[in-house]
């Protein structure tokens, strides 16, 4: 065995997509456990905020399958965020980087021979052949499995907070509501972002999670209606729940999904969460990571997070009780 293919407590882990908000935030749990960290990082992305942070920068690019063999070169083990799906600009409508991006990933580190390899996937992936950017993560969880690379593929739910919150509901809540596009009694999976890293950093080390698919999510599945009583009882003030027409919107999705790859992606994506099969069983969660956050103490959280205090969960207990 060679040098580069001992594995060592001391080998830098590699993580993927750190400049994204779920990559930032296992960025900073990992160094919270004193592990070093290397980061593919593109060009023409800053990294200094990573490397302020005693964070090692190795250049290169998904689809660069030679800069992958020199990024994974001396690391024990691959955490991987990254996702080509974004409704950003320079986002990849060809779907390349989920596809092609990650294949290349994936024969780096078994041809490195590392020790594991965490992948972040989605939940019940395997129930979405209609939802491409979806059902891409489940051929790239076979594709691991066949390659024999020791892999560990974590599915959260929807993903809520972290250092740079994009989703609708961090700005609703500023203005005292909450808006459901899809069905609004549905119930579904969410879990923090931070809360997700944690168990990306954890599962590094678990042993019993290679192999698995291990669904992630708060304690209970929600729907928006129940999401918007939970918040009001966190923030001790009414949330209103704003209802958009989903059957207006899908329709209108479809028409322009026809033309656009982007498009069809989103709503082939939304139709899976509100199917009613996007709910995670937390089982594997709990024996390998610890008990599912709950919903009212993940809410609480997150409405910290986006300084929308005081918060009545904040408030402390009156004396006796």
């Amino acid at each position: 065995m060679t040098q580069k293919n001992m594995i060592s407590a001391d080998a830098p882990v590699l993580v993927v997509g750190a400049t994204g908000n779920l990559g930032g935030e296992v960025v900073k749990q990992l160094l919270a456990r004193g592990r070093k960290v290397r980061t593919l990082v593109r060009e023409g992305t800053d990294p200094a905020r990573l490397a302020a942070k005693g964070v090692e920068i190795a250049r290169g690019d998904l689809l660069d399958r030679g800069s992958l063999d020199r990024a994974i070169d001396g690391v024990g083990t691959v955490v991987t965020t990254a996702s080509g799906y974004s409704r950003r600009p320079g986002a990849d409508p060809s779907g390349l980087v989920d596809d092609l991006g990650n294949h290349h990933l994936a024969d780096a580190a078994r041809n490195a021979k590392i020790e594991k390899f965490v992948f972040t996937s989605i939940l019940a992936c395997e129930k979405a052949p209609n939802a491409p950017r979806v059902w891409q993560k489940k051929l790239i969880e076979d594709y691991l499995e066949a390659s024999g690379v020791p892999f560990v593929s974590i599915r959260p739910g929807g993903l809520l907070g972290g250092e740079k919150p994009v989703e609708m509901w961090a700005r609703d809540l500023r203005k005292g509501r909450l808006t459901a596009i899809g069905p609004a009694n549905v119930r579904w999976s969410r879990i923090l972002v931070e809360d997700a890293a944690r168990i990306l950093a954890l599962a590094i080390d678990e042993p019993r999670a290679v192999g698995r698919r291990i669904d992630i999510g708060m304690d209970r599945p929600f729907s928006a209606e129940e999401a918007a009583g939970e918040f009001s009882r966190a923030l001790g003030r009414f949330v209103r729940l704003r209802k958009l027409p989903w059957p207006l919107l899908n329709g209108g999705a479809k028409i322009a999904g026809l033309v656009s790859a982007s498009v069809n992606d989103l709503r082939t994506t939304l139709e899976h969460v509100f199917s009613g099969q996007f709910v995670a069983d937390t089982t594997a969660q709990a024996e390998l990571f610890g008990r599912p956050p709950a919903i009212d103490e993940s809410f609480c959280r997150y409405l910290s997070h986006l300084a929308l205090g005081p918060l009545a969960c904040e408030e402390p207990l009156a004396v006796g009780a």
